[in-house]
């Protein structure tokens, strides 16, 4: 797809490890569409997580590895630990619209509710919450916040809908045109004691702030879009477009990630890989489906 404008795009990768090739692709997809778009490519880095991604080591590691890798980011880095009284902003915002809600559920509570309804479709991780907290009397939730009971702060997507209605939103790729239904949402956490502000509503307002009007990161946040595009609406927020590139997986499937233990970049320079093969891997595997065929000595 041809765009008229300069796009500016960013690859915001979370410091709680080494980065992998997955990682390469994502900041090789965001560099590559901001260059023939005559563009810019941004770098964020998502600390948010003071418990997960606070070690400056692991920054300083990740910044040295993209370096290696040839990548090239405009203007200054910005980091999200920095940003909070934006994303508190915001809170106040949705919190003065009624779009706010305090959930007193424990992470436990929510597994063993969605457990015994029915599990998560095509054995996908995590668990959905189904709104308990949604319609608890106003003299309750007074009397748990008055008594300091642990809480988050989730947004009533039921009445998002009713403010913004079904919202589109535009994927450059195969994908075209996407309609966003708030109520067919997850009433997602925006907030917590430990986290001034979750990721969907941290990444909706840097993108904003940064002016990115093309989002190009993997599929697997391609399920997350809906919820994006209902923060923007309600928080009267530009629209960018998006882009979802596929994962680099391994030869039996699996994806390439920290979670799975993916060879980073580190380990593989020390094995002996040039920067030219690990960009070749990369390469390879965008045309085969994202299938990496990564033989080690």
């Amino acid at each position: 797809m041809s765009l008229c404008f300069p796009v500016t795009t960013r690859f915001a990768p979370t410091p709680s490890g080494e980065l992998h090739l997955g990682h390469i692709l994502a900041a090789q997809e965001a560099r590559r569409l901001a260059d023939i778009h005559g563009g810019r490519c941004l770098l964020r880095i998502e600390d948010l997580d003071a418990n997960r991604t606070r070690d400056p080591a692991v920054v300083q590691q990740m910044l040295e590895d993209l370096a290696w890798m040839g990548l090239r980011f405009d203007g200054e880095i910005v980091r999200q630990s920095e940003r909070t009284i934006a994303y508190s902003a915001a809170l106040d915002k949705l919190r003065t619209m009624g779009l706010l809600y305090p959930c007193f559920c424990s992470r436990s509570e929510i597994r063993a509710e969605w457990e015994g309804m029915f599990r998560a479709p095509h054995g996908a991780p995590g668990y959905r919450y189904g709104g308990r907290c949604r319609t608890l009397p106003p003299d309750l939730i007074e009397e748990k916040l008055a008594r300091g009971v642990p809480h988050a702060w989730r947004i009533n997507m039921r009445r998002v809908q009713d403010v913004i209605g079904c919202p589109t939103w535009e994927d450059i790729g195969s994908k075209g045109v996407q309609r966003c239904v708030p109520a067919s949402c997850e009433d997602v956490v925006l907030a917590r004691k430990d986290a001034p502000a979750s990721y969907h509503l941290a990444v909706v307002v840097d993108d904003a702030w940064q002016g990115v009007n093309l989002v190009s990161r993997g599929e697997d946040l391609l399920e997350s879009t809906p919820v994006h595009r209902a923060l923007q609406g309600v928080l009267a927020l530009p629209v960018p477009l998006y882009a979802h590139h596929a994962l680099l997986r391994d030869a039996s499937g699996r994806r390439l990630s920290k979670r799975e233990q993916a060879c980073s970049i580190r380990a593989l320079r020390k094995l002996g890989f040039s920067r030219q093969q690990l960009m070749e891997i990369v390469r390879s595997a965008t045309k085969n489906g994202g299938r990496c065929c990564l033989h080690l000595p």
